[in-house]
């Protein structure tokens, strides 16, 4: 029965992250559905998951047909220059994790909007030189989202992976000689993606481009209104681990 509770209640409750998780779950889903788009529609390369753009190069290189290494490279590429904007965002936000999470989100929020114009324009399929315009634009905003979660060290909400998630599920177990872990987060976080891979791979499938491009840019807007409108309290949420607390007496505004 304990374990059945822990995998029914909110997994995060009590641990002090505030609606940190219930919006880095939202992202979490978000990945699923660009993922899809771009695996689906985009040269079978992936905006997210970089171990599976590694091993298509390797296939790709090694002759396999129907992947591109110049699209997993290019995949590789913008999404390691994505990650590097949000390690700058990071270091000039400051500790505060509410105006991070705002700031780093409405900032690749733009550019899904720019992809779902895009996919619109130039129409389905998408000719080759405007796919890797999409996969550059998809990479970079996934990288920066995988920067800012990292950053942000909520547990088990990386965002864009889930390797290690699901390796604590089973490791962590009683079964595995484990203590049992938290696997309510993990499974949160599972959930997540694969319902938004599942949603953006039949919208893709039944429809086009632009319906999964649109929902992933309308849930990344919702991720950006929510943070800013919980950014300006002082709960313990916000502020980064090791950060130091702020003084009662100083001022509100500066606080933000």
């Amino acid at each position: 029965m304990s374990g059945l509770r822990e995998l029914t209640r909110w997994p995060w409750a009590g641990t002090g992250h505030g609606p940190l998780p219930a919006l880095l779950l939202i992202l979490t889903a978000v990945t699923g559905i660009v993922d899809a788009v771009s695996y689906i529609a985009l040269l079978h390369v992936f905006v997210a998951n970089m171990t599976g753009n590694v091993i298509f190069l390797g296939f790709a290189l090694a002759g396999a047909p129907g992947l591109s290494a110049t699209a997993s490279a290019v995949s590789l590429g913008s999404f390691l220059l994505g990650a590097v904007a949000g390690g700058q965002i990071a270091a000039h936000v400051g500790t505060h994790r509410g105006r991070h999470l705002r700031t780093a989100t409405a900032i690749g929020l733009p550019l899904v909007l720019f992809a779902v114009i895009e996919a619109a324009v130039v129409g389905n399929p998408p000719p080759l030189g405007a796919r890797y315009v999409l996969i550059v634009t998809l990479a970079m905003t996934l990288g920066l989202q995988n920067a800012t979660a990292r950053r942000l060290a909520v547990p088990d909400l990386t965002t864009t992976v889930l390797t290690l998630t699901l390796t604590g599920v089973a490791s962590d177990s009683r079964l595995g000689g484990g203590t049992g872990g938290h696997p309510g987060r993990r499974l949160f976080a599972v959930g997540a993606m694969f319902a938004g891979a599942l949603i953006g791979a039949l919208l893709v499938v039944e429809v086009n481009l632009v319906p999964p491009l649109a929902l992933a840019a309308v849930l990344m807007a919702i991720t950006v209104i929510s943070a800013h409108r919980l950014s300006p309290t002082d709960g313990d949420w916000v502020r980064a681990a090791g950060a130091p607390p702020w003084p009662a007496s100083q001022p509100e505004k500066a606080r933000k």
